[in-house]
C-alpha cells in the first residue's frame, strides 16, 4: 500500500507543475487572443490534454522498457524553439492588437503545444517517479493523476491569465497591444534562454 501515498499527492504537484513558466508562456500566447473566457479555457483544456497524453504514452514507454537514457536536453531545446516560434507568431498576427476570435479548429493547435511540453517533460518525470515508486503499474497511475492535475491547474491560470484582457482593456488599444508585446517578448526571451542554458550545459 506505500505507492498510495505518494500517488494520492500526484494531482496536487500536478497542478503546480502547470504554473511553471514555459508552460504558463506557451499557453498565454495562446488563450490571449480570445476576448471571451470560454474559448481561452478551451485552449488551456486542450493543452492539458495533450501535455497528459504525451506524458502517459511516452512515460509508460520508458517505465516498462527500462529505458531511461530517453530522457534528453533536446527536448527542452525543442519547448525553446516552439517558445520562440509562439512569440513570433503572436506579433505577427495582425489581428494582435484587436479583440478577435481564434476559429474553432485551431485547439488543435493548442493541443500540440501540449504534446511537446510533456514530451519535453516525460523523462525527468519519469525517474523522479521511479525513485519513489518501483512498480510500473504504480508509476503509470501517478503519472495519470499528475497529467489529469497539471489539467486542472492549468484551467485555473487561463483564469488568470484572462484579468488583464477584461472588457475595459479591450477598449483600451494601446493597452491591449501592450500587454501582447510583453507576452510575446516574454515568451521569445525565455525561450531562446532555455535553448542557450540546455544546449550549453
Amino acid at each position: 500500500m506505500q505507492p498510495l501515498i505518494p500517488i494520492l499527492f500526484a494531482a496536487v504537484v500536478g497542478m503546480g507543475h502547470a504554473f511553471e513558466p514555459d508552460h504558463l508562456l506557451a499557453v498565454s500566447t495562446l488563450v490571449t487572443r480570445h476576448d471571451r473566457l470560454g474559448p481561452a479555457l478551451r485552449d488551456g483544456l486542450f493543452w492539458g490534454l495533450g501535455h497528459t497524453t504525451m506524458l502517459v504514452l511516452f512515460g509508460s514507454i520508458i517505465i516498462f522498457s527500462r529505458a531511461t537514457w530517453l530522457h534528453s536536453g533536446y527536448f527542452e531545446a525543442a519547448v525553446g524553439v516552439m517558445l520562440i516560434g509562439l512569440g513570433i507568431s503572436r506579433l505577427l498576427d495582425k489581428n494582435s492588437y484587436q479583440s478577435f476570435q481564434l476559429p474553432k479548429q485551431r485547439v488543435g493547435f493548442a493541443y500540440t503545444v501540449g504534446l511537446v511540453h510533456g514530451l519535453a517533460g516525460s523523462g525527468a518525470l519519469v525517474l523522479a517517479v521511479l525513485s519513489v515508486i518501483a512498480q510500473p503499474a504504480w508509476a503509470v497511475a501517478y503519472i495519470l493523476l499528475f497529467g489529469l492535475g497539471s489539467v486542472l491547474g492549468m484551467l485555473v491560470a487561463v483564469s488568470l491569465m484572462r484579468v488583464p484582457f477584461t472588457l475595459r482593456m479591450q477598449l483600451g488599444r494601446r493597452l491591449r497591444a501592450g500587454a501582447v508585446v510583453l507576452s510575446s517578448a516574454l515568451s521569445m526571451g525565455y525561450g531562446g534562454w532555455l535553448v542557450w542554458a540546455t544546449l550549453t550545459t
